[in-house]
């Protein structure tokens, strides 16, 4: 296990989770499924406990600690794309498998993960300022998905 791990706690869903990252990201996958060696307050001995993952390449711990933490936005897996296909791929991945969509080129997936679908193109204009950053600024603030196009548009002016 890696060092400095991100803990994410699941209901009782930590596996398939897991298991769907690692479908859907590339350098993505489950290294290790930890049964619970007794009872505890959300589980019976036997059950999944602890998953251990990677999505794009970031380590993970999945644990199932029954109900009571939710997921919200103040965490969010940030994942840059190159271009539109990539960007419809993960993000028709993630709403199209129960999650929801949200604006700025936010979505949940169907566990409460927040993400972000991030087009490099986006980061860029950010990154360059200015009446380049304040179009696709602007631009981004109407989307839900990012599109691509648009945002290349408003760079342009």
């Amino acid at each position: 296990m890696a060092k400095n791990t991100i803990c994410l706690w699941y209901d009782k869903e930590a596996e398939a989770a897991a298991r769907f990252y690692a479908e859907v990201f590339p350098d993505s996958k489950v290294s290790a499924v930890h049964r619970a060696p007794g009872d505890y307050p959300s589980g019976k001995e036997g059950d999944v406990l602890t998953v251990e993952f990677t999505v794009a390449g970031v380590a993970c711990i999945g644990l199932n600690g029954g109900p009571a933490f939710k997921h919200d936005e103040a965490f969010s897996f940030m994942i840059t794309t190159e271009n539109q296909e990539e960007t419809d791929r993960y993000w028709n991945a993630i709403v199209g498998n129960g999650g929801q969509e949200s604006a700025c080129g936010w979505c949940k997936d169907k566990w409460g993960i927040s993400w972000q679908i991030t087009p490099r193109v986006l980061l860029e204009a950010m990154a360059a300022g200015g009446d380049e950053a304040k179009r696709a600024f602007d631009a981004m603030m109407t989307m839900k998905k990012i599109d691509v196009a648009a945002i290349e548009a408003a760079r342009r002016g």
